[in-house]
């Protein structure tokens, strides 16, 4: 897509919070198209095994555009960092004024061309974190892809992180076990997190915390 079709969407809705990438990437699932012999769509594999000469096209200045674009909507950022780098991309775009405190920094480990899912890398991108930013000036936020979903999480949350699941991520709820829902995994992530005596925050005091614009304020 280009940046104008990407954007086309987002500038419609107007939406509380767009994800927007630090930088480009190779962004690949194909080794999985290995490990399936069935296929429900004749666009499915070609797609699968196509992902192997592609690129997340993320330039500072498509970035900059999309920070001006849609910052003028009043849309806030999930900023996704999925290497050390990206921060450091993050951190020039906070010195450039187009991003501004309370930002919110998605962590993601475990997808092929960014980031393994070992505990020290995210223990890294904390570190990292809060020494370019300050931690009073973010939110820090974990994804763990597949089944080092809930593990990451729980680690993260230790740390003073946010959590995100969901089927993007994890078709799984346990070993073994297939997720029905979204809903079941935010179940079992916050049972999770409260018994470790964490207190999971509402969808409005999420707003209050993001800093977010407001349900009324979008056009959808």
């Amino acid at each position: 897509m280009t940046l104008e079709e990407r954007l086309a969407y987002p500038l419609l809705a107007k939406p509380e919070m767009c994800s927007l990438n630090m930088g480009s990437m190779n962004f690949s699932i194909h080794p999985v198209a290995r490990r399936i012999s069935s296929w429900k769509y004749d666009w499915e594999k070609p797609y699968v095994e196509g992902m192997e000469d592609f690129i997340f096209r993320n330039t500072f200045k498509d970035i900059k555009r999309i920070l001006q674009t849609l910052g003028e909507c009043g849309t806030r950022f999930e900023i996704e960092c999925y290497d050390v780098g990206h921060l450091y991309t993050l951190a020039h775009f906070v010195d450039e004024g187009l991003i501004k405190p309370p930002f919110f920094i998605q962590s993601i480990f475990g997808v092929l061309g960014g980031m393994g899912p070992d505990p020290e890398n995210l223990t890294m991108m904390r570190t990292v974190a809060d020494r370019l930013f300050g931690r009073d000036a973010y939110a820090f936020s974990i994804l763990g892809s597949g089944r080092h979903q809930m593990s990451l999480l729980t680690m993260g949350a230790i740390m003073g992180g946010n959590v995100r699941v969901g089927m993007e991520d994890s078709l799984y709820l346990a070993k073994g076990v297939m997720a029905e829902s979204n809903a079941q995994q935010v179940r079992k992530i916050r049972r999770i997190l409260e018994e470790l005596s964490f207190e999971v925050a509402s969808p409005a005091e999420a707003r209050a915390m993001l800093q977010l614009k407001g349900r009324s304020e979008v056009s959808f």
